[in-house]
This record gives C-alpha cells, structure tokens and sequence, in this order.
C-alpha cells in the first residue's frame, strides 16, 4: 500500500491560487516572498489578484502552478511522506523539489527559464497543440505520422486522451484526419505552441545548459519521469530525462501505470486543480484518488 503524491502541470492555474495558504500559514507566506525575490516581480499579485488572461502567459503559469504545489507540500510538514512522486510535465520540476532532488530556489530558477525558453521557442515557430478524444493511441499515433508536416503525440494522458502538437496546419490536417479515423473530437487548443516536440528544440537547448550547471541530489523516494516513465534516483538520469522532456512526449498513462505495478495504492495531488485525479481515476479506478489545494 504505497502513497504517491503527483503535481499538476500547465492548465491548472487559477486567479486566486495560493491565496489561502499565503493567508494562513507563515511558512507558505515566507516561501510566496522569497519567490518573489528570486523572480524579481511580485508572482504572487499575479497569482492572487491578476486576470485569466496574466496567469496564461508562459513566463508567469510554469512559476505560479509550481510555487503553489510545492509551497503545498513544504506545509504538509510530517505529512508528506511520499514512497514515491510524479508530475505531469511542469509539475516533474515540483515534484523533484518536494522530492529534495532540487533546492526551492534552484527549481524556481529553473522553471522560469524553461518558461521563457519556452516562450522564446513559441515566438520562432509558430504552432500549436490539439485535444484529441475517443480514440487508440495507436490510432492517433499512426495518423500523426501519416501527415507530412511536424505533428506527434505530446500528452498521454489516459486511455482515450492524447493531446498532439505540432505546426499549425500540421494540427489542421490531423484534426481532420483524426475525426476521420473515428475521433470523438480533435479540437485545437488555446497554448502558445507545440509543447513537447520537436518545435521546442531552441528552448532543450537553452534549459540544457542551466540543467547541466545545477546540482541536483538523490531524491528521497522514486520519481516517475514523463520520459522514461520509471522511478528513477540517480541525478545524471534525472537530469537527462528533464532536458529531454522538453521535446519529448508525456507519458503520463504509462507513468502512473508503472507506479501502480510498483505498488501505489493511494494518489494524492499537490497543486491548483485536479485534472490529474481525473486522469488517475480513467488510468485505473481501482486506487484511492484525492488533492490538495
């Protein structure tokens, strides 16, 4: 009976996040101010009070769904004891700081320059991502490879959803190729650009060298990496698994599926949200699902 804590990734902000665990408990609230040293602008105004349309910007999501999932977990104190942790893209860096493989500080730094890297990459190849629902990922994985622009699957997430990125009429042509082949729906989605392939090159790059700069530790337990999907504890492979990840898809269903084959029996989400206790559940709705917020 293992306990996993996992970490939601981009798209689970909120206006508002953090705000109650600011309020309430003085280690949150000195953890929300040093982040805002180390960024150099005050995340948390954003976080608590900005608009939609300020938490959906790169640069300030990736730090806010970070901040409050680890801030999360530091307040859980001698509750979170975790035999082992994932995160869901983004939340890989969360998960790796809760984990003690990454000081806080070191992880914030992190995450904001794979946010702009990210951002940089977006600017110089215009693309996008698209949501597609109903089908095999065989199915959609042979369809993607049938067209003849940049288009994969980025995001496993559970059996029937897969989301695809690439150029944009790449994820046109997809989209109608993928309804086609039986699709409940393909249905392009509002991000700045193709996550998690090869369009994202500029910003492996970038994240590479300041990966390779930071010193990581052992984590105290497992983590499940989008990458490879195993439980890993050595720093070198974690390292090359994160810069990896950047171009590389998230196998988020393999991820947890390999989790419960090493004994999870209860998930836990730390962060905004609970996209990944939905997801857990249509993984396999036999282990016990719940979040904190």
């Amino acid at each position: 009976m293992k306990k996993a804590f996992v970490f939601p990734g981009q798209g689970a902000q909120f206006v508002g996040m953090g705000k109650d665990l600011y309020e309430t408990s003085p280690l949150a609230k000195e953890l929300f101010e040093y982040a805002n040293e180390i960024l150099g602008f005050r995340i948390t105004d954003l976080m608590f009070a900005g608009t939609d349309e300020d938490l959906r910007q790169t640069r300030v999501t990736q730090p806010a769904i970070f901040l409050h999932s680890v801030v999360l977990a530091k307040t859980l104190g001698d509750d979170f004891k975790p035999d082992m942790v994932a995160g869901h893209s983004l939340g890989e860096f969360s998960a790796l700081v809760a984990a003690g493989a990454l000081s806080f500080e070191d992880g914030l730094k992190l995450v904001y320059k794979r946010a702009i890297a990210m951002q940089k990459a977006c600017e110089k190849n215009p693309s996008t991502m698209a949501a597609v629902l109903g089908l095999p990922d065989e199915k959609v994985e042979e369809v993607c490879a049938s067209i003849d622009e940049v288009v994969i699957p980025a995001n496993y997430n559970c059996p029937g959803q897969v989301v695809v990125s690439g150029s944009i009429p790449g994820i046109e042509a997809a989209c109608e190729k993928l309804k086609e082949a039986g699709a409940k729906r393909a249905l392009p989605l509002k991000v700045g650009g193709a996550f998690h392939s090869p369009l994202m090159e500029p910003a492996r790059e970038e994240l590479s060298k300041a990966i390779e700069s930071t010193i990581f530790s052992a984590p105290s337990c497992p983590v499940y990496q989008n990458v490879s999907t195993l439980g890993e504890t050595k720093p070198d492979t974690i390292k090359a698994n994160l810069v990896a990840q950047l171009t590389a898809p998230v196998k988020w269903t393999q991820s947890v599926r390999q989790m419960i084959a090493d004994g999870a029996a209860e998930f836990v989400e730390l962060g905004p949200g609970s996209v990944l206790q939905g997801l857990i559940g249509k993984i396999d709705n036999g282990v016990s699902v719940s979040g904190k917020q």
